[in-house]
């Protein structure tokens, strides 16, 4: 998340084919398999749709480190944009996502993530208020239930507005214990450092630090 607005500071058919004179049907669709780890990441803000540069790196070295275990992942759909009041709409995205792969994929280990702006939609995945009492509530989306939340193995975030005001997910919320919050020196955004350009750049040591830490737990 480059910046705070003013507001945020606030869900087949069978292919038939005729052939020789006869109606050939062609087999039905087959569902991908469960990948064994699924990462689900949101992005941060103004990032092109999809789970964006650090989620595609914490992706990736989680695949390489826990190979030859599968990994998947999935793009919080919201719209990460300026406007801080829609991170709600990523997070009620991302509990419904959890939720539907613990009844369809019960096997698959869910690692939770997100930097930025997306790392405040995993705070409120957390119960944490992402911008603590200067706004409390406001614009925050209901926690994932204890029941779904339970299939979460990990959670890595990067530039998280929370640890600003003391709630670092690593420590706060019903993800304690199983989360890794990861703020650069002098980033404005998860500290008091007044360097906006150590905002940027996550997807270096720290995603392979954060891949580290969640291979550890699936």
């Amino acid at each position: 998340m480059a910046h705070i607005s003013a507001r945020g500071a606030a869900v087949l058919a069978i292919v038939g084919s005729a052939a020789a004179g006869l109606l050939v049907s062609a087999p039905a669709a087959v569902a991908v398999p469960c990948p064994d780890v699924e990462v689900v990441f949101a992005r941060g803000t103004g990032e092109p749709t999809g789970i964006g540069r650090v989620g595609q790196a914490v992706t990736d070295a989680l695949a390489a480190q826990i190979a030859p275990r599968t990994v998947g992942s999935y793009a919080v759909n919201y719209p990460a944009d300026y406007d801080f009041l829609t991170a709600a709409e990523g997070a009620t995205d991302a509990t419904a996502h959890i939720s539907a792969m613990a009844l369809s994929c019960p096997s698959t280990k869910i690692v939770l993530g997100g930097y930025s702006q997306g790392a405040a939609v995993v705070d409120m995945l957390a119960g944490v208020p992402p911008l603590g009492n200067k706004i409390g509530s406001i614009g925050s989306a209901p926690p994932i239930s204890p029941t779904a939340a339970v299939t979460v193995a990990a959670v890595t975030v990067f530039g998280n507005p929370a640890t600003k005001f003391g709630q670092p997910l690593s420590s706060v919320g019903q993800f304690a214990g199983r989360a890794i919050d990861l703020c650069k020196d002098g980033d404005p955004i998860c500290s008091d450092g007044r360097n906006p350009f150590a905002h940027r750049g996550y997807e270096d040591a720290m995603a392979q630090q954060a891949a580290s830490f969640a291979a550890g737990r699936v």
